[in-house]
């Protein structure tokens, strides 16, 4: 069971575009640099863009879209200190 977390950028009628960051770091060079890879994920709770969900993987719910909304982490809103 693969879950992931990342941050919502898109919304269609019951459907997230959830944007995933993950941190790669050169073989030779070892400079590290950000890559993001874009899941269609189920939204039958009802978030916003910008809020940060958990998801797993589930059944197809159509061609592209496999993955469920698992939990809903925050709002995305970062507080100053």
């Amino acid at each position: 069971m693969k879950i992931f977390t990342g941050k919502v950028i898109g919304l269609q009628a019951k459907t997230a575009t959830v944007a995933v960051e993950r941190v790669k770091i050169h073989p030779i060079y070892k400079k590290r640099f950000k890559r993001s890879t874009k899941y269609h994920v189920q939204d039958e709770t009802g978030v916003k863009i910008g809020d940060l969900v958990r998801f797993t993987d589930s059944r197809p719910y159509s061609k592209s879209k496999k993955w469920k909304i698992s939990q809903v982490i925050g709002d995305g809103k970062k507080t100053k200190k």
